[in-house]
């Protein structure tokens, strides 16, 4: 079997050192589609270091994705085709603001294996911290299709439900044809993303967009609108992968405000607001 749950989990975490400085940051942050229009006071918050800002979901690919996940699939009990591994779900929970430089240690293991019975998902959790403490912890949840079927635990399921009466704020955001190409910049260098051939291979029309992506712009959407630009006020942010995105698409979003958080629910425009990322929720300040 080329998933061993029991290897898997009883692993060595990896632990390594990472660093970033403000050119990353807005590299990510173009990745996303900041500095549109390029004058804008509130987007020079993402483009202009002597005035930067830092979202966030920039945690993800903190040092080039610390430790990442192709990397993250190479660990003990894990051997598997990427053409079945798709990001099924993300969890990021912030201990203090991200710095727009920084060096930290990384530490990566992972931290749950469900059997689904037609697939697998993996917890690859990553524990960030500097010499002032904890900065992050990042869950992301892999979906390997064909891998299921040992008998293991199922894992949670319920999802939760949507939200009663209208949006309180709903805006629309294009994917630029060449979105994918400049986010991978950032890391994930996966040709799921890039390559017109593996996608093909993987059961896809043509190269998707990074789920971590649409992650970072509806993150964006959210601190621009509802939470009146101010990026320290996330504490954290969820969501699952409910579906995929094409470069040239656009996003709808929609938001809810509850207490102390936002919710959110993400759709595709032109594929009559086929789901895109569900059980979303932003917790804030």
């Amino acid at each position: 079997m080329p998933i061993d749950a029991a290897k898997a989990l009883a692993a060595e975490p990896r632990t390594g050192e990472i660093s970033w400085n403000s050119k990353d940051v807005q590299l990510y942050h173009l990745g996303i589609g900041a500095g549109l229009p390029a004058t804008d006071l509130d987007e020079l918050r993402y483009t202009l270091e002597s005035r930067l800002h830092v979202l966030p979901s920039f945690a993800t690919v903190a040092g080039s994705g610390s430790p990442g996940v192709i990397k993250s699939l190479s660990m003990p009990g894990i051997e598997v085709d990427l053409a079945r591994v798709l990001h099924g779900g993300q969890t990021l929970t912030l201990h203090r603001p991200v710095p727009a430089a920084g060096t930290a240690t990384a530490t990566g293991r992972i931290a749950a294996v469900y059997d689904k019975g037609t697939a697998a998902i993996l917890v690859m959790r990553t524990e960030v911290a500097d010499a002032d403490g904890p900065l992050w912890t990042n869950d992301a949840q892999i979906f390997v299709r064909g891998e299921g079927g040992w008998g293991g635990d199922r894992g949670p399921s319920a999802g939760l439900d949507m939200p009663a009466g209208d949006p309180d704020k709903t805006v629309e955001r294009p994917v630029r044809e060449d979105q994918a190409l400049l986010y991978r910049l950032s890391g994930d260098w996966n040709p799921l993303h890039a390559d017109p051939e593996f996608a093909k291979l993987a059961g896809f029309e043509r190269p998707i967009l990074h789920g971590l992506c649409t992650y970072g712009m509806t993150l964006k959407a959210v601190v621009d609108t509802l939470l009146g630009g101010f990026v320290t006020r996330v504490r954290s942010y969820r969501t699952r992968f409910a579906g995929i995105v094409y470069p040239g698409e656009t996003l709808r979003i929609r938001m809810w405000r509850q207490d102390g958080a936002v919710r959110v629910a993400v759709s595709a425009v032109e594929r009559d607001d086929a789901p895109v990322l569900a059980d979303t929720v932003v917790e804030h300040t």
